[in-house]
């Protein structure tokens, strides 16, 4: 039988491979496991496992913050007014008009005096009658010609007239309607020759010195709200005042579980107006904090935002932070220790626990 070529070379093959494993080097890769050869891809990882990370760190120290909490509202003046009449009449002059300042005692209505002149007039002559009469029965009586029950009639007839000649020159007073206060003249105010009755608006006073930034505050930050406490109050309009707490509500409102909160803001040149929103921060007590870039913030498997720091053993640790302000430069933080060395290149990398390489940052990251 003719032994053909194919058979011939793969039997040599088949030889050749017998050979060369029986010598015991083997490759992986292209790369022998000899003397001196390289170690396969998994033994590599493992030995690289065992060199630290090298990881880029900041020492933080904490420094003293002056926060403040936010409050929106609007201004309101301290005291407003309505004006009523407390009798009835026809409105004659009614020299207030609106947006004029007032002082207390300025007229603001005139109402038709009537008949009450009349009844002064005739309350003042019962007056006198009565005063006569006294007089005649207590010199009779120390004479004794008069009766001493007599004179404290007549004392008593004329007490009677004194009073109702008050009543009516008080009845009279009322037909002139005056500003109770200071201040500055709004609506609702009542035109001439308008019927006004006992208990209507003759006009409205608001006082503007001092004006009120009203806000609510939150129930979880109430207790940081003190009466004294300083404030700065910026208003839609560009303004900007400074104030102090004078009003805090001892109740939340039902609805919004927040409380009310009055700031009071000198006004004497009546520059600010009522009714504009505002802006009010509130100056709380100092405390320290850390001021950090953003970008060194991370999160816990648990969704804890925080730090990632190392100890003295290099060991990295996590550290949960609050968040308690910031602008556009960094954020605050609360919940670090006074002195803290943080991680700030890698941090996302490592796990709480293991051993890095700490590199500050004047150095270089090298992996």
């Amino acid at each position: 039988m003719a032994i053909r070529f194919s058979h011939v070379l793969a039997l040599g093959l088949t030889a050749g491979i017998g050979i060369w494993m029986a010598t015991g080097t083997t490759v992986v890769m292209g790369q022998g496991t000899g003397e001196g050869s390289t170690p396969p891809p998994a033994e590599r990882v493992k030995a690289l496992g065992s060199v630290p990370f090298a990881v880029k760190v900041q020492t933080l120290e904490a420094t003293v913050r002056t926060p403040f909490l936010e409050m929106r509202g609007r201004t309101q003046a301290d005291t407003r007014v309505e004006v009523h009449s407390e009798t009835a009449g026809v409105v004659r002059k009614r020299p207030a008009t609106e947006g004029m300042f007032v002082r207390k005692g300025d007229l603001l209505c005139s109402l038709d005096r009537g008949a009450r002149e009349a009844r002064v007039l005739q309350a003042n002559a019962a007056l006198a009658q009565a005063n006569i009469d006294f007089e005649a029965a207590s010199k009779l009586n120390n004479r004794g010609f008069s009766a001493a029950n007599r004179v404290i009639a007549l004392k008593a007839t004329r007490d009677a007239a004194k009073a109702q000649l008050q009543e009516a020159e008080l009845e009279l007073e009322r037909t002139a309607i005056r500003a109770p206060i200071d201040g500055v003249i709004e609506t609702p105010l009542t035109e001439e020759g308008a019927m006004l009755g006992v208990g209507k608006v003759c006009a409205t006073i608001m006082a503007p010195d001092p004006m009120l930034a009203i806000g609510a505050v939150s129930e979880s930050n109430i207790q940081a709200v003190k009466v004294g406490q300083t404030a700065v109050v910026n208003l839609v309009t560009g303004q900007s005042v400074e104030g102090k707490v004078s009003y805090i509500a001892s109740s939340a409102d039902p609805d919004t579980r927040t409380f009310r909160v009055e700031v009071e803001l000198p006004n004497r040149d009546f520059d600010l107006r009522d009714g504009v929103t505002t802006s009010t921060l509130l100056q709380l007590a100092d405390e320290k904090a850390h001021f950090v870039s953003p970008g060194i913030l991370t999160l816990a498997d648990n969704g804890d935002i925080g730090l990632r720091g190392v100890d003295a053993d290099n060991k990295v640790i996590f550290y949960p932070v609050e968040m308690i302000g910031g602008d556009t430069k960094g954020v605050w933080l609360k919940g670090l220790p006074e002195e803290v060395t943080v991680i700030t290149v890698g941090q996302d990398f490592v796990k709480e626990g293991r051993v890095v390489h700490p590199v500050f940052e004047t150095a270089e990251v090298s992996q």
